[in-house]
C-alpha cells in the first residue's frame, strides 16, 4: 500500500446492483428525509452497508447534474460506511437538488449520516 493510499473502498460488495435487491429494500422499509435527499433503508444479513441509487430526471433534467449527485453521493457514502450498520440503503433525490451547490449538498449528506448511524 502507498503513503497516499487509504483503506476506504467502494468495491462492489457494497453495491446494490440488481433489480432484486432493490426491490428487497423498497419492500417493508424505512424512510429518512433531510433535504434534498430521500433515502429508503433495510438492514441486510450482516454484509456491511451497501449503497443503491435512484436519481431521476425529475430530481435534475440533464444527465451531468444526475452524475455530479450521484458521485457526490457515492464519495460520500464511502468515507462515512465505516459509522453505518449493516443497512442497504437507495438514495432519491427531491426536484431542485440540481440547483445546490456541492457544499450544501454535501452538508445535508453529513446530516443524513449523523441520523442513520444512531
Amino acid at each position: 500500500m502507498n503513503l497516499g493510499e487509504t483503506t476506504q473502498r467502494y468495491p462492489k460488495s457494497s453495491r446494490l446492483i440488481t433489480p432484486t435487491q432493490y426491490r428487497r429494500v423498497f419492500t417493508d422499509a424505512q424512510r429518512v428525509f433531510v433535504h434534498p435527499f430521500s433515502v429508503v433503508l433495510r438492514s441486510n444479513d450482516g454484509d456491511g452497508p451497501r449503497l443503491g441509487l435512484a436519481i431521476s430526471r425529475k430530481c435534475a433534467r440533464q444527465a451531468v447534474a444526475r452524475n455530479r449527485i450521484k458521485r457526490l453521493i457515492r464519495e460520500s457514502f464511502r468515507q462515512n460506511q465505516a459509522r453505518l450498520g449493516s443497512f442497504d440503503l437507495v438514495f432519491m433525490c427531491r426536484p431542485g437538488a440540481a440547483e445546490l451547490r456541492n457544499a450544501q449538498l454535501r452538508g445535508a449528506l453529513e446530516k443524513l449520516w449523523l441520523r442513520l448511524s444512531k
